[in-house]
């Protein structure tokens, strides 16, 4: 059933995927300039002489800009590491739900999460929103295997993937740790 719901997830963030040109044009233009400077990457510069930078930290930007250096800068090398994240979203959501509710609830949960059109047009998009959305699930994932073990280690995970969730779009980052603190501490 993972195998399905990931494949599931495949063929809604990838097909026809060019159809969505550069997406968001001003992210597009962002990682147009900082494909092309370690400089203007460093600072996510959205100019060639590095003076504006964009209004969000630049953790998205930098995947989609180094997924630019390598493929070459296109719409594809932009959009598809936006829908490998929801992808691999799709398949923590799954082990989250199962592991605490049996297979049938995991692919359940899977299913939702695959196929609610919102998670699939921010996946098929270059907004900052789907790392975000891979970001907070993984921490999600980590404080309940912290809960499951009573491991520190796994608890710390969840803190950096929500500091890299903050490193992606600042405070939204911040609104699972109340939940996950109650989680943890119950």
């Amino acid at each position: 059933e993972l195998i399905a719901l990931l494949g599931l997830a495949g063929v809604l963030n990838l097909w026809n995927l060019s159809i969505n040109g550069w997406a968001n044009t001003y992210y597009a233009a962002a990682v147009k300039s900082m494909s092309s400077s370690w400089h203007d990457f460093l600072f996510a510069s959205l100019d060639k002489s590095g003076l504006m930078t964009v209004d969000k930290p630049p953790l998205a930007l930098w995947v989609q800009a180094l997924s630019a250096r390598v493929f070459g800068f296109n719409s594809l090398s932009i959009l598809v590491p936006q829908a490998l994240m929801g992808i691999v979203a799709v398949g923590l959501v799954y082990d989250i739900v199962r592991r605490r509710f049996g297979r049938v609830a995991g692919f359940v949960g899977g299913l939702a999460m695959a196929t609610t059109p919102i998670a699939v047009a921010v996946a098929r998009h270059n907004n900052p929103d789907e790392l975000l959305v891979l970001l907070t699930v993984a921490a999600i994932w980590f404080a309940l295997r912290a809960v499951e073990t009573g491991r520190t280690r796994h608890l710390i995970w969840c803190g950096v993937f929500v500091g890299l969730g903050f490193e992606t779009k600042m405070g939204v980052a911040l609104l699972v740790v109340p939940a996950i603190a109650l989680a943890y501490l119950w």
